[in-house]
């Protein structure tokens, strides 16, 4: 058996602990609440920023288009050089594989000399070469022999000699030979144009 004094200690610690299991309660309610509104905070703040990540890669793909389409109004020209001949106007319209006008390269320049075959017993590359220009009678040119064409002319021709039929005349061939200028002198180099008349003197051994 228990005294009374006691009985009312035993009931008070109880409605103590039942005040206090009321205060966690609420607080777990109320902290659930907040959780639920975080989550939901959460949710929207995803959905905006996987709205925000599309976007971005919708402009980013825009931006490489316009940079496309713009590539698109520059025509750059294959080489280096000075434009010869213009075959358009300024506001004129032009289609697709136009020939806008004409470029001559005015680096690397060379000589095609169309040798006899029989004139090709001694030469080779590397050899000396001297060539007088039309257009400048008083200067000689100092080049050198860069590479010998891998077949004649007459291979490369729009129609080519065909002798199946047995009407076979012995023709000396011309092989393609090509010189490089080797001359020191920029300013006689310069002055040089595409289609000008040479001679040339091959220094054999």
């Amino acid at each position: 058996s228990i005294t009374q004094q006691q009985y009312e200690q035993a009931l008070a610690a109880k409605q103590t602990a039942e005040r206090q299991l009321q205060v966690l309660q609420q607080q777990k309610n109320v902290a659930r609440t907040q959780t639920n509104a975080v989550a939901s905070q959460s949710n929207a703040t995803s959905q905006q920023i996987s709205v925000a990540n599309a976007t971005i890669r919708q402009r980013e793909a825009d931006v490489e288009n316009a940079r496309l389409n713009l590539s698109y109004s520059v025509i750059t020209a294959p080489e280096d050089g000075l434009v010869s001949k213009i075959n358009i106007q300024p506001g004129q319209f032009l289609n697709a594989g136009q020939s806008l006008f004409s470029i001559v390269i005015d680096k690397g320049l060379w000589v095609t000399a169309n040798f006899k075959e029989t004139q090709l017993t001694k030469m080779k590359e590397g050899q000396q070469v001297i060539v007088h220009v039309d257009a400048f009678p008083g200067h000689d040119f100092q080049a050198k022999v860069a590479s010998f064409a891998p077949a004649t002319g007459a291979k490369f021709s729009l129609l080519p000699p065909d002798n199946a039929s047995g009407n076979f005349v012995k023709v000396v061939q011309r092989v393609p030979v090509r010189i490089e200028f080797a001359d020191k002198d920029k300013k006689a180099l310069a002055s040089l144009r595409p289609g000008m008349n040479v001679f040339v003197d091959v220094q054999v051994d």
